[in-house]
Order: structure tokens, then sequence, then C-alpha cells
């Protein structure tokens, strides 16, 4: 069989090896061989690659230069917020001190570690502006899932549990909110958002009544709006005696500008993965920490470090929900957002909001000529336009244009998100993209649109230049292949 240059670079690692072949050599025992204790859990059946190292280095190499990152150039996916991840903050959480202290040690071998995540407990507090603060959660949506256990608890401890039993969302919110409450056991109802994209007092207002538990809401929205009446909808979800959540998600937008707590709100999650420039995608990592008023201060999820007499400990608050894993968060993310933070103080953590908005709306600026803009305001940190001219003048969607924007060497943005509009296409640019990388992904859009109604084929075939072209998606759906199965000869 005679294979080409491409079938090559396409081949795994399992199709690339050959039997027999070591990357290291290891002398051949000669003695008594070990019984193994549970040798009836091996597996004749299981083939492993056999390479020499160069062949498993070039292997690597190839996946690595097919691979696209923030390193490799614009990010765009918007609600992500995949931006620039400094490199000085991998080195700091990569400290022996850090990387190599173990969660079950004596407190007197962890105090410089500890010290870091009661600062950064500190920091979150005064950013958020509240005060009580728990990084034991892993994840966004793990911490989003605390701070509504600990509001389920408040409603136990006032009596009102049994009352309370609807979670009010709006259908601009993350698609975590709803699930979260659902997992939390309560009957979650959608609030309809009105013509300008922010919630509808009127449904408000209908749906508020002494059996709300909650209203969850994402600030900025999924939209990237400003919620214009966000006062009015804390004061009226307090007086009908239910909680506020806050969905955090989107700090990236008020970041040093705006405070959860001088709004009202009683929780709020925060994702420092998006905010403080750890690298994400992919199912990780993350961190989730949840931030309070002292009403809930006592139901925050264990462990929350402490501090006496410059001895830190970890404790366990008097009512708290419990433990959300079963050490404390996820450590190396939060020690990267501790030095994002300490790198730019507060001046630069207002300076990064401030570009997040400025670069949204540049974008939003130079392509709103081209695609329809379903809500036409001023955007925060991101921009949604709508791929329904396309599609309904050249019969494109929304999924041609992210595949073709792959053949001009970008990464698609997020598509079909959020859902309350047709043919989304949701770009988040960053404070991390400069003037010319903002141009170029705007002026990569343009041509994609002018493509779309001088040769809409061009678009149903793409991607035309990527490794791998576009799939049988429903045909993988139904029938995936999730093991390696030999190549046929």
């Amino acid at each position: 069989m005679t294979l080409t240059t491409e079938d090559v670079g396409a081949r795994l690692a399992f199709d690339r090896g050959t039997p027999g072949r070591r990357g290291v050599g290891v002398p051949r025992w000669t003695g008594e061989p070990t019984p193994l204790p549970d040798a009836h859990l091996l597996r004749e059946s299981v083939r492993l690659p056999e390479l020499s190292q160069n062949e498993v280095i070039r292997y690597y190499g190839a996946l690595s230069r097919r691979n696209y990152s923030i390193d490799t150039g614009t990010y765009p996916l918007g609600s992500c917020t995949m931006k620039y991840n400094p490199k000085v903050n991998d080195l700091i959480a990569s400290l022996e001190g850090f990387a190599h202290a173990h969660p079950l040690a004596q407190p007197e071998h962890l105090q410089g570690i500890l010290r870091v995540l009661h600062e950064l407990q500190g920091y979150l507090g005064e950013i958020t502006g509240l005060a009580a603060v728990s990084l034991a959660a892993a994840a966004g949506a793990h911490g989003e899932l605390a701070g509504i256990l600990m509001i389920k608890r408040a409603l136990e401890r006032r009596g009102d549990l049994a009352q309370r039993r609807r979670v009010l969302v709006p259908d601009s919110a993350h698609g975590t909110n709803p699930a979260t409450a659902a997992m939390a056991g309560f009957t979650v109802q959608e609030l309809k958002s009105g013509p300008d994209g922010c919630v509808d007092l009127d449904a408000l207002e209908a749906a508020l009544g002494d059996d709300v538990a909650a209203f969850m809401i994402t600030l900025p929205n999924t939209l990237g709006l400003w919620e214009r009446d966000i006062q009015r909808i804390v004061q009226r979800v307090h007086e009908a005696g239910a909680y506020v959540y806050g969905d955090g998600a989107n700090l990236n937008a008020i970041l040093g500008r705006m405070r959860f707590g001088d709004l009202g709100f009683d929780v709020v999650h925060l994702n420092p993965h998006k905010t403080f420039g750890t690298p994400h995608g992919g199912g990780g990592p993350g961190a989730g920490p949840v931030c309070a008023t002292p009403e809930l201060a006592p139901f925050l999820p264990a462990p929350v470090v402490t501090e006496a007499d410059g001895w830190y400990t970890q404790f366990r608050p008097d009512d708290s929900i419990g433990r959300m894993q079963q050490f404390h968060g996820s450590v190396g993310v939060l020690l990267r957002a501790y030095a994002y933070i300490r790198t730019i103080g507060r001046e630069g953590l207002a300076e990064t909001s401030g570009n997040a908005v400025l670069n949204a709306n540049y974008l939003r600026t130079l392509m709103e000529a081209h695609f329809d803009l379903p809500y036409d305001r001023r955007v925060m940190h991101e921009v949604v336009f709508s791929g329904n001219r396309q599609k309904r003048q050249n019969g494109i969607r929304t999924y041609d244009i992210a595949k073709r924007i792959i053949d001009h060497g970008l990464h698609p943005p997020t598509v079909y998100f959020p859902l309350i509009v047709e043919e989304a296409l949701m770009i988040e640019p960053t404070e991390a993209e400069s003037r010319e990388s903002i141009e170029l992904l705007a002026q990569a859009f343009i041509e994609v649109a002018e493509e779309a109604a001088r040769d809409p084929d061009a678009l149903h075939a793409a991607p035309q230049t990527a490794p791998i072209g576009r799939m049988d998606e429903t045909e993988a759906s139904r029938h995936p292949v999730i093991r390696w199965q030999p190549r046929p000869e």
C-alpha cells in the first residue's frame, strides 16, 4: 500500500506503530518472574502503539502544529473569554512550594499557600463587593450550584423552603443557570426578554410571588448587553422575599468598575479562568469562587481560609452546605488568578474591562453593515450578530459562516447561542487583542459575507484548508466511534 503525505499526516499513533519497536532499550529480565496480584485484570486485546523516540516526537510535533490556541491567533468565542494568558502566571503556579503542596499536609507546612488563598479571598470580596468568599468550587457551574444550595439552606433556616420552590431565570442567562436551579430541586420559570434585550419588567412583576426562591441573572447578559433596570429588578425581587443570584462569568465587562454587592446581589460566582487569565476550554481547568453577603456567609461551601495572629487555617463555616469536592478548589487556577490581580492591580483591572468593551464595540461598528444586529445597542464585552440575512438571501447558515472562517486561518466564534437569537454569531474579542487583530477578524467576516452572496457553494464546502474537512455530524452523533479501530488495508 502506497501512502501519500496526506495519509501519513492523518495517521494515528496506533496506525504508525510497528510491532516490537521501542523508544528505550531496557535489558531483558532473566530472573524469576514477579507474580502480579491483579493479573486477572490484564487484557491481551489491549494494543498500545509501538514507536521509536523519533516517531513519537514527530507525531506529537505534528499534532501541536494542527492545534489552534490563543498563542496562534484571535480566539473569538463569545462568553468564554479566551484571552491572552500571561506566562508568568503559569510560572508562579508551578513553583515547587505551590505545585508540590499536599492538601492533607499539616497547616504549618501550608502557611504560604494558605496565605495566598486568604489574600485572594479578600481581593475577590473587594472586586465583587461581597466580602464572604469561598474558593472551594472547581468550576463556574460548580460554584453556581454552591450558590443556589446556599440560598436553599437560607430559605430552610427561614422556614420558607417548603413554600418557595420557584426560581426565575431570564432567557438571556447562561444555560447553566436553569440547569443549576433544577439540580437543586427547584422549579424553573423562564422570563422573556424585552425588545431591548433586557429583562421585561412586566414579565418579572407577573412572575414574582411568595413562592419564588430566587432570581438568577447573568450580568452583563449573554447578548453582551447591560441590564438597564438591574437596580429596580434587585429591589423588586427582595421586596418579594426572594434572593438575587448573579452569574459572574461575564465579569470581564465590568471588572474594576461595578460591584455586584453595590447593586444588592446576595450571592455570585466568578470564573477566574475567564476573568483572571488562566487558560481554559475543552473542559478545564477552571475554578468557581462563591462570594456572598454576611447573611449567606454561614452557608459557604467548605473549606474557607481564615487568619488569626498571622496563622492561616482552613475551617468549615457554621452552617456550611458542605464540601463541593474532596479538597480546596482548583488551587493552580486560583494561584494564576492571584498572580494576575497582583500584577496589574486595581487600575489594571479597570483598564481590562474598559479595553474589552472598547474592542467589542469597535468590532460591532466594523461588521454591523454586513450582518444583522438583533439588538442595535452599545454592547459590553461581546457582540451577538445574526446570520439571518445570509440564510434568507443565499441559503447560507451561521454554521457555514463559522466553517469558512477556518479557511481564513481564524478560530470560529460561538454559534447558535444565545438561543433567543436566530442564526446567532457571538463574538468576544477581549481586551487582549490589538486594533489590528480586531480589524483582521472583522475583515475575514466581511469577506465571508460577500462570498456568501457571490459563491455560496464555497461556504457549503468549507472548511477546505483544514486537516479535516466538514464531517457528517448527524452520522457521528448517531454512530460515534469512540475507540481506535484498525485502518483498512
